[in-house]
């Protein structure tokens, strides 16, 4: 079976001081996260890509990462293209409220691709390490889809212990899952910090 990743990479990047955060450099050989990623998800199995950027940074994406990962691409078998994540692609009925700069959310951004997406796949972000686990499991998970059960999902999901940072405070998804390890709750949580004990958020652990 045909499965695609999605790689969210058109964001702006607003906290991290000046240039393309996707784009930056973070490997021995200048290898950037999304490098690693599409390895890793190749190795899983994944046999499709798909960039959504914007049209203001193509140029760099192309030189970056964009053709020579279509060039690596092309000797696996596996097909790579582009969607174009712009403010005013919205739903049918939906109004933007103000004047707006930064893309919108992962909802709008999956919106982009839907012309592309044919197959199952899994979104991640451009600038996130997920490691080979994830994608395996998430690949064996795509692989028993059922067109019968268009509403069964799964997410990778991480020990946060393991997701701190040594360097201040981070934002993550805090999830519940029930005793079938089925989720039923994600509370977007901001400014986590480290600590000897654990984790707090405002003194709270």
């Amino acid at each position: 079976m045909k499965t695609a990743l999605v790689i969210m990479a058109a964001g702006l990047g607003s906290r991290y001081g000046g240039g393309i955060k996707q784009l930056e450099g973070v490997g021995p050989n200048g290898e950037i996260i999304m490098d690693y990623s599409i390895h890793d998800a190749i190795e899983a199995g994944f046999n499709k890509i798909i960039f959504i950027i914007r049209k203001d940074i193509e140029p760099d994406f192309m030189e970056v990462i964009g053709d020579r990962i279509e060039k690596m691409c092309a000797q696996h078998g596996v097909e790579v293209q582009y969607a174009y994540q712009s403010l005013t692609d919205l739903p049918d009925g939906i109004q933007p409220v103000g004047e707006r700069k930064k893309p919108w959310g992962t909802g709008q951004a999956v919106l982009a691709c839907r012309e592309l997406i044919q197959e199952p796949f899994v979104v991640i972000n451009a600038d996130d390490y997920y490691g080979k686990e994830a994608f395996v499991a998430i690949q064996n998970f795509l692989q028993h889809y059922d067109p019968k059960h268009p509403d069964h999902y799964c997410m990778a999901g991480f020990l946060l212990k393991n997701t701190l940072s040594d360097f201040g405070g981070v934002t993550r998804g805090i999830c519940k899952v029930n005793d079938n390890m089925e989720l039923v709750d994600v509370q977007e949580t901001k400014n986590i910090v480290k600590t000897k004990d654990g984790a707090e958020v405002d003194g709270k652990p």
